[in-house]
């Protein structure tokens, strides 16, 4: 196996710091939303840029074994909160991969049809085909977080689908789909710069949304209920990472090495030819 693109520079990433554990009571405050781990000093910033670079080489490397290969698949889950770099971590991490190979899904409020079916329904169909990554920007944890910070639904009904989703993880597991769920975390004071930074770009402006001041406004509320989201399903097939997202810069190679992390455990392989082609030879026209 080719030694990952931090490996080769020499850089240790500390993911292991950033993943929950399955019987973690995860909390937000030890997480520090700052953190650039290795990158220390004036020159880390740069440094980080160059590895990004090298990281996304691998990444359309694995990718094309990935859907070369054929048997399993890749689904990523981008949760966070307003302004936490979604967006911008499927711009950045997946520029360089092939489209045709790639598929991002978003999540708004359910339709009429869609509100016919179990909250899983609309999610399962969206989820990635065998050689193929899907990218979830927001996902079925909607279901746990603002359908309970909003009272969309009981206690009795939000707290019941955790369950659900561990069964839904564990069945895309087993048909050979690898579920990686990564959380942005982003501080109170850097989401207000984010948001001030909307309103005075006119280039930026049309993604501010006001009822983003609402969620604002319900801050402590979403934490706890992403709180519970770590401890409930967390679990060693399907990990939840907390990726210290203040710093873009820093964010986009931790996701990019969990990415290649991920990719590299599946052991892909292209596959052998049907037929012996060494003696193939191709005939003039």
């Amino acid at each position: 196996m080719r030694a990952s693109a931090a490996t080769e520079a020499g850089v240790s990433l500390p993911l292991e710091a950033y993943r929950v554990g399955a019987t973690d009571r995860a909390r937000l405050s030890r997480h520090d939303p700052d953190d650039r781990g290795p990158f220390a000093g004036d020159e880390g910033k740069e440094a980080a840029k160059a590895l990004f670079k090298a990281q996304k080489g691998r990444l359309a490397e694995l990718q094309k074994t990935l859907y070369a290969d054929g048997s399993k698949a890749l689904l990523v889950v981008l949760q966070a909160l307003d302004a936490g770099g979604k967006d911008g971590t499927i711009r950045k991490v997946m520029t360089g991969m092939n489209p045709q190979g790639v598929r991002v899904s978003s999540f708004k409020a359910p339709s009429e049809q869609e509100r016919s079916h179990d909250f899983l329904w609309r999610v399962h169909a969206s989820c990635p085909a065998r050689g193929m990554i899907g990218v979830f920007n927001r996902s079925h944890y909607e279901d746990v977080l603002i359908a309970r910070v909003r009272k969309l639904v009981p206690k009795r009904v939000w707290s019941a689908r955790f369950e659900h989703i561990n069964a839904f993880e564990r069945l895309l597991e087993d048909e050979g789909t690898r579920v990686l769920k990564i959380y942005l975390h982003i501080g109170p004071e850097e989401q207000a710069e984010r948001f001030e930074a909307r309103l005075e770009d006119p280039s930026k402006r049309w993604k501010f949304n006001p009822e983003d001041l609402e969620t604002r406004a319900h801050w402590d509320a979403y934490r706890k209920a992403f709180e519970e989201v770590f401890e409930h399903c967390s679990s060693p097939q399907a990990p939840w990472y907390i990726v210290p997202a203040n710093r873009k810069w820093y964010r986009n190679v931790v996701v990019a090495q969990l990415l290649i992390e991920a990719l590299d455990g599946m052991k892909l392989r292209y596959p052998q030819p049907a037929e012996a082609l060494e003696d193939t030879t191709i005939p003039d026209v």
